[in-house]
């Protein structure tokens, strides 16, 4: 009988088993390095980015949870990784951009299938589901496992496992259609499954281990890779225990938009002064979110801004950065906070179970005389709430 992930995890944690990580290691590679392949399109540097998660893995295993989801956990973690690696990435193709210009106008277009649609999109859209859907998704279409194993794996029936299934994939539709791309949640489903996972290189899977187990000198470019994405990693899964302050209330038989009304003494989340606003206040919920955003930008560090945001939202925010010094960078995003620190939420709009909608009014600032009002939208990531844009300008309807 196979044994279970989280034994290993704990076997690694407890004994040092180089036998029991190598285990971990050949059954995850191939995920992990798709995973990044997938996003950076290079094999040099996914093979980088598996190296730095099963690292990851090596480092975390005594205080990961006997309920944790390896699987997930890694795809997530490769996710992480390989954002971070995409900066570095860019960097490069900039430099490189002017002198590859002409062949890379006269290549041909690949041609177009369902994956070629949907792959360099998977992950970010994987990335905004629930830490549940999220785990479904990994079960079913990136492993292949089929209902009954993946409700054993999330600890519900093969009838409840089907549900949230569906329910995931029916959230990347979603994703997708307001991106262009036209599948059904089966067509879906059926193309992650067959062209998601390709097999890491050989000989990966030995030098993974040993640079995990044994500590042996990885580049100065994966240490810093660990180095970042620990980092996210932390500062993701701070929390605070906020109390939700309003109750959504959706009327039986109607799909109409529940738009909550906030008390202004008790529920509004008012900065009557910059102090009061400028407060890391955790991501329990959307109002403690767009606090902990602000707070963010008051510290001037990128990586907490990014942090602070839904993965399409820190990906804007990167652009606009190309061109700009860290000095420049640091000015713009207090200056901006101090321009948002003077708000009040005035309307509550829940459009479904991860988005709401805070409407806001913000005070005058210079260069803005009068009193602005703001639609921010806040998505659920995981457990957590994250600033996802204003509406309208990031975020806007199908």
């Amino acid at each position: 009988m196979m044994t279970d992930d989280m034994e290993l995890v704990r076997e690694y944690a407890r004994h040092g088993s180089e036998e029991a990580f190598a285990t971990l290691v050949s059954r995850h590679i191939n995920l992990v390095y798709s995973v990044a392949l997938r996003r950076l399109h290079d094999a040099h540097l996914a093979e980088e980015v598996t190296q730095a998660a099963f690292i990851i893995l090596a480092r975390k295993a005594g205080s990961l949870n006997a309920k944790t989801i390896l699987s997930a956990w890694l795809c997530r973690t490769a996710q992480y990784a390989a954002a971070d690696a995409s900066k570095m990435q860019r960097r490069r193709r900039r430099r490189e951009q002017e002198m590859h210009m002409e062949s890379v106008l006269n290549q041909t277009e690949p041609e177009s299938s369902p994956w070629t649609d949907i792959a360099p999109l998977l992950d970010t859209a994987m990335a905004q589901l629930g830490e549940k859907d999220h785990s479904a998704v990994v079960l079913r279409f990136f492993e292949r496992k089929d209902l009954k194993q993946v409700g054993a794996a999330l600890g519900v029936s093969e009838n409840a496992a089907k549900t949230r299934v569906s329910r995931a994939t029916e959230k990347l539709r979603k994703f997708f259609i307001k991106r262009g791309i036209t599948l059904s949640a089966a067509a879906i489903g059926g193309v992650v499954s067959a062209n998601s996972i390709q097999a890491a290189p050989i000989g990966l899977a030995t030098s993974v281990t040993v640079a995990a187990v044994k500590g042996t000198v990885v580049t100065t470019s994966t240490l810093t890779l660990i180095k970042t994405t620990l980092k996210l990693m932390a500062w993701t899964k701070l929390k605070t225990a906020v109390v939700v302050g309003a109750i959504a209330s959706i009327a039986a038989g109607t799909a109409t938009v529940v738009v909550l009304k906030v008390n202004a003494q008790t529920n509004v989340a008012k900065a009557s002064s910059k102090s009061s606003a400028l407060a890391f206040a955790g991501f329990a919920t959307p109002e403690a979110a767009l606090k902990s955003f602000v707070w963010s930008e008051s510290t001037g560090d990128l990586d907490k801004l990014l942090s602070a945001c839904t993965p399409v939202q820190a990906e804007r925010f990167r652009a606009k950065t190309i061109g700009k010094s860290k000095d420049e960078l640091r000015r713009l995003m207090v200056q901006e906070a101090g321009n948002r620190a003077n708000y009040e939420i005035t309307k509550k709009e829940i459009i479904s179970d991860d988005e709401v909608r805070l409407h806001l009014r913000v005070q005058p600032y210079p260069g803005h005389p009068n009193v602005g009002n703001d639609v921010q939208v806040m998505q659920k990531i995981g457990d957590e709430w994250k600033y996802a844009g204003k509406y309208g300008v990031d975020v806007k309807e199908n």
